[in-house]
């Protein structure tokens, strides 16, 4: 009896460095995620970022829509909306809309937005930004819901609000919190009983907080008259393997420098690597990322288990710590040999071989007497001339019929 399958899939940001065309970035993403459709994968998660400079997707509804179209199975999430930024209604709106033209394969993300230069552009307190999350979040939920919605705050509100389209997907359209080391995204997702990306699940700090979340949520569930599901739980981590160690290392060296810069000198959660060590040692060492083989991709997500007690889908930290060709060959990689190993997929082929194996004697022999019996009624009506003696002998029929007893 098989059990459900482990998923996977990617969580895109993404990060472009600034020498590059941009354009031609985002075709390369949208390709990336046609890339892993053909492989197999499950999810794909696009960022909400307007500031920075590398993280150059404004819209994950935008890029969604785009897509789709490329696309024929794999899901589409958004990863993750920046609550604040948006009026409930018109971002509810517009997912729903989603979940429609898509046929049901869009995921909702949320947060309360990542970069506080993005929320000091629109004149967002940044003290105020998960407040205001929880805000949003409690009456999306209910419009995605099919509920009528009336609230008042201080930045938006609803009066008699609903959805003019009903849910393509029933009961509505999967939803999932981020959750970083704080219990914000852990109580929402309780509250709700909905999903939770644990988007630094491979750093430190995200790492140490995994299994404490995971019982916050399960407490605010029980406390909101909810349940929390450990399949909608996805974690997040990057990851770049070759067919060798050495080769990975060398792969990751076209762009590892520049993400790290990225993450120490700009981004909000900055990246602390000694600038005088080697940054693939530092990451490996610290448990951050996996930089080798499949099996270390193997490695790392079997520890995460454990930290866990058990999780439903592994989305890489999409990044460009390698060439183009290089990157496709590593999500290959994980398709071919890392997938198998959590999905199950070789189990029946395993014991079926197994099976094989241990019976070849008597299938041979059989196989042999049923040649053999054919060939002995050949040369009963045929004779034997056109036979070869070698066959003959193989099949245990004696002698060349025909020469002196």
């Amino acid at each position: 009896m098989f059990g459900p399958k482990m998923r996977f899939g990617s969580f895109i940001a993404p990060f472009h460095t600034l020498r590059e065309n941009p354009t031609v970035a985002l075709e390369r993403d949208l390709e990336l995620v046609q890339h892993m459709d053909q492989l197999g994968y499950d999810e794909a998660w696009f960022g909400e970022h307007h500031s920075g400079g590398f993280e150059v997707i404004a819209s994950p509804e935008l890029f969604i829509a785009t897509v789709a179209e490329r696309t024929k199975h794999i899901r589409l999430g958004t990863g993750v909306s920046s609550l604040p930024y948006h009026h409930p209604l018109m971002l509810a709106d517009r997912i729903n809309q989603l979940d429609h033209i898509t046929r049901g394969r869009t995921m909702f993300g949320v947060g309360p937005g990542a970069l506080p230069s993005d929320a000091h552009m629109m004149g967002i307190p940044v003290a105020k930004q998960r407040d205001r999350m929880d805000e949003a979040l409690d009456c999306i939920v209910r419009l995605l819901r099919g509920e009528t919605v009336n609230y008042t705050c201080e930045w938006f509100e609803l009066h008699e609000a609903r959805l003019q389209l009903s849910p393509y997907t029933r009961p509505s359209i999967e939803m999932a919190v981020a959750s970083m080391v704080s219990p914000t995204g852990a109580n929402a997702m309780g509250r709700h009983g909905l999903g939770m990306l644990s988007i630094g699940a491979t750093n430190a700090g995200g790492f140490n907080a995994l299994a404490s979340n995971w019982k916050i949520a399960e407490q605010s569930a029980r406390d909101n008259g909810k349940t929390v599901d450990r399949s909608a739980w996805r974690l997040v981590g990057p990851m770049h393997i070759a067919e060798t160690r050495e080769q990975a290392r060398a792969d990751v060296a076209h762009g590892i420098r520049d993400w790290l810069y990225y993450f120490s000198d700009v981004a909000a959660l900055p990246m602390a690597v000694d600038p005088d060590a080697d940054p693939v040692d530092a990451l490996i060492a610290t448990g951050m990322a996996v930089i080798g083989t499949p099996d270390d991709a193997i490695a790392q997500i079997e520890r995460l288990e454990k930290q866990t007690g058990g999780f439903g889908c592994y989305l890489l930290l999409d990044h460009n710590w390698a060439d183009w060709d290089r990157k496709k060959r590593s999500y290959e990689l994980m398709a071919r040999y890392v997938f198998p190993k959590f999905q199950a997929s070789n189990v029946n082929r395993e014991e079926s071989l197994a099976w094989a194996r241990d019976n070849r004697p008597a299938f041979i022999g059989e196989m042999n007497t049923a040649v053999g019996a054919r060939v002995q009624r050949h040369v009963e009506t045929k004779g034997g001339d056109n036979i070869s003696p070698e066959v003959i002998e193989a099949l245990g029929l004696g002698k060349k019929p025909g020469a002196a007893a």
